[in-house]
């Protein structure tokens, strides 16, 4: 037990704890320690919160298999509550749906997958597609396999296609509800990932054993995807609606024809790297598919080149938004935009094909960007022309000041010194009789920023959002999002 004079654990513990993406050094998380305990917080009160505000990315487990092997029925069990919808018959799940879950202390997510099958059409072969996915951004996967069937030709199938990505593979022979079962489990050795795990997802039975594993599988936390080696090349996706010029911007800035341009929308199928020089300095462009709206409805090629497209995203460390200026911002560029956001990537707008534009046109412009583009006011925009290269040299300013906000940092004391000038200037409006207040706060994390405040109360988001201004005003953040974390907490005094 610490005692209440001490200034808490040394310092290098929680340096390895917090490791991280721009985890707090030992200065400033003494700094944190001393203003968290003169508002009445001991050490071991903050410290699961401040690790998990900044965990940052958690590792993956996708849980696949064929249709109606009990994939979903196994993820509710995992979460120890129902989220998934489970009926008992095939085709129920579409879509990859992600969960937080937590067994023996790790925290991890758990995707849940539509059935695998192959050689199917339509939206079967998107819901394939989608599995494919899953198993490619994943750290681990768990294999689904009824038991009582036993081994099937899909089974077999989708084993090739777990060898190939090369994940870590934990079987799970489900549907085994009795010790008199479990020989139908051993069968399943012939599989060749391993040692079959009984388990009966519907009641339980097996899963904490499974879930070991699982453990053993998983990564601490999945491997850093964005950027090759540090100080090597920094990843920019080209992203954008079809038809946007991502290619041809790519040809120009390389200065050869590096990918096929053409214009039929949808020429772009799969991501294309390319190192570039630009400004004197080396980058890795890469030049993504389309993103069509409806996406879940285009069959064949278009679907999983957008499910490339993401997987690209996920690997860039900023995202060059390009935008066609000579139509109408629409719902698509707006959710392009937010797909770049939400994966928290530095972020630069580009408004391509300039040198069309007329005055009438750059009126409408200008008001569609006002209206439309109003959450993203902070993003660096260039205007620039793919086809005749004009501008294109202040994309490097624009992604260099994205990249640098991206892993920028504020000092705790300094940041709760503009929290304490915030409350008293602009308190959170009175609810319910109550006004909660924001006590103190760090920075946890990097790349994106990432914020965590202790609160004595809810703070509502109309005032996360004015915090969140007020910081960019106060410390820049010019090109990327900004993570805010609240945690709620009851100030006590130290006196028990």
């Amino acid at each position: 037990m610490n005692d209440q004079n001490s200034q808490g654990p040394e310092p290098a513990p929680h340096e390895g704890q917090l490791a991280g993406q721009g985890a707090l050094d030992a200065g400033d998380y003494d700094e944190f320690l001393r203003i968290a305990q003169e508002e009445g917080f001991e050490a071991d009160e903050i410290e699961g919160e401040l690790a998990a505000a900044n965990a940052g990315p958690l590792p993956v487990l996708a849980v696949v298999g064929r249709p109606n092997v009990g994939k979903s029925t196994l993820v509710n069990r995992i979460l120890g509550r129902r989220e998934a919808v489970v009926e008992d018959r095939p085709g129920v799940t579409r879509d990859r749906v992600t969960y937080e879950a937590e067994w023996a202390g790790r925290r991890f997510k758990v995707v849940d997958t539509g059935g695998w099958e192959q050689d199917v059409l339509g939206i079967q072969a998107s819901v394939a597609a989608q599995a494919e996915f899953a198993i490619e951004t994943a750290d681990a996967v768990v294999l689904v396999v009824d038991a009582t069937v036993g081994v099937t030709d899909t089974d077999s199938a989708v084993v090739k296609l777990l060898r190939k990505a090369g994940k870590p593979v934990v079987l799970c022979a489900n549907k085994v509800d009795g010790p008199n079962m479990e020989a139908d489990a051993a069968y399943l050795w012939s599989l060749g990932v391993g040692e079959p795990h009984p388990v009966s997802a519907l009641h339980g039975r097996g899963t904490g054993d499974m879930l070991d594993a699982v453990l053993e599988a998983l990564p601490e936390a999945p491997a850093q995807t964005f950027g090759d080696i540090v100080g090597g090349p920094r990843r920019i996706a080209l992203i954008g609606r079809p038809n946007v010029g991502k290619s041809s911007l790519l040809n120009k800035v390389a200065n050869e024809d590096r990918v096929v341009v053409d214009a039929t929308a949808g020429t772009t199928r799969d991501p294309v790297d390319e190192l570039v020089e630009l400004a004197g300095k080396t980058w890795r462009f890469v030049d993504t598919a389309g993103i069509r709206r409806k996406v879940h409805l285009q069959g064949g090629a278009d679907y999983y080149a957008s499910l490339r497209t993401a997987a690209a995203l996920e690997k860039a460390e900023a995202a060059v938004v390009l935008i066609d200026v000579t139509e109408p911002i629409s719902v698509q560029d707006t959710r392009i935009i937010t797909m770049a956001v939400e994966a928290g990537r530095a972020l630069v707008i580009a408004y391509n094909k300039w040198d069309t534009l007329d005055e009438e046109r750059r009126y409408y412009l200008e008001r569609e960007i006002e209206q439309e583009l109003v959450r993203v006011r902070w993003a660096p925009r260039v205007n620039v022309s793919a086809r005749t290269g004009r501008h294109l040299e202040k994309l490097v300013p624009a992604m260099e000041t994205a990249l640098e906000s991206w892993g920028a940092r504020v000092p705790t004391g300094r940041l709760n010194g503009f929290l304490g000038e915030l409350v008293a200037s602009h308190p959170h409006p009175v609810r319910g009789g109550k006004q909660p207040r924001i006590l103190f706060g760090t920075q946890a994390g990097t790349r994106p920023p990432r914020f965590v405040l202790f609160a004595s109360g809810f703070l509502e988001a109309s005032y996360r959002r004015f915090v969140e201004r007020r910081l960019r005003e106060e410390f820049g953040f010019e090109g990327t999002p900004i993570q805010l974390s609240v945690r709620v907490r009851e100030k006590r005094s130290r006196r028990k």
